[in-house]
């Protein structure tokens, strides 16, 4: 992809409870010339908003169309119980299904779990979001049943909550729009939320590899270089054998004056 074909921003959908703030700071260090608009949508509009062409990519609540989107599970929600400050059930540090069978507990209309059979009482009406449903447990109404994330979202202080591990639980996704050939600013958020370096071999930020007549040319010279320093070592021992040969010689000329000397001093006998 060369430059001219990059497109000058990427569109991130993402749900309530979903954070992209890290993942979002990674894509602006590997591409400071690319901007990411970010578009906030409820778990019910994000699949339709993706499909429509609204974002190029989202971080959604599964379940979705797998013949219209593509996804990847990126972690699962634990499932906690809102519930007031001075409620009975603060005293443990965990709350069964079965502990909320005599609560109201609060069905929004737009819940995210899948629930088989919902525990407790049921309210008088369902609440319409889980913004009021939250206003309604603060009002000792009922309680309700959330996955974590929008459990701090609606934080408040006079609320707190307690993980309910028998409770279906929330997944959230990276998914787009099902294609032959994934996008590349697609594929490059994929590297970004899966960890991958910016050297990966997948996306457009990779470093390309290099050219076979560049591999040769380094071959060459490195060839040559072997080479180089395989003639200088030859000449190096040759020139230190010799030096060795011409130390272990005597002088010739010095050793036949010395010879000649010794017979010189050596009286002769009468």
């Amino acid at each position: 992809m060369t430059g001219s074909d990059i497109p000058s921003s990427f569109r991130l959908a993402y749900v309530p409870g979903v954070t992209p703030t890290k993942w979002v700071r990674v894509w602006h260090e590997r591409l400071p010339h690319t901007s990411l608009e970010l578009v906030q949508a409820t778990a019910a509009e994000a699949p339709e908003l993706l499909a429509d062409g609204g974002a190029d990519a989202g971080l959604v609540r599964l379940p979705v169309d797998r013949d219209v989107l593509s996804a990847i599970p990126l972690y699962t929600e634990t499932t906690v119980v809102v519930i007031p400050k001075d409620h009975v059930a603060t005293a443990a540090e965990e709350v069964s299904l079965a502990e909320l069978s005599d609560e109201i507990v609060l069905h929004p209309l737009d819940d995210l779990l899948a629930w088989e059979t919902l525990p407790g009482r049921p309210a008088v009406e369902r609440p319409a979001t889980t913004a009021d449903a939250i206003e309604l447990v603060a009002a000792g109404v009922g309680v309700l049943l959330v996955p974590q994330s929008l459990a701090r979202l609606h934080h408040r202080k006079d609320l707190t909550y307690r993980p309910v591990p028998e409770a279906p639980e929330s997944r959230v996704a990276l998914s787009w729009p099902e294609a032959e050939t994934t996008p590349d600013l697609v594929e490059e958020f994929i590297g970004i939320v899966r960890g991958r370096t910016v050297n990966s071999t997948r996306g457009r930020a990779a470093t390309p590899p290099r050219p076979a007549k560049d591999k040769a040319k380094d071959k060459a010279k490195d060839k040559a270089k072997d080479n180089k320093g395989k003639r200088a070592g030859e000449r190096g021992g040759a020139g230190g054998a010799r030096n060795r040969s011409a130390a272990g010689r005597k002088p010739q000329s010095g050793g036949r004056t010395g010879g000649q000397g010794g017979k010189r001093g050596k009286p002769r006998g009468r």
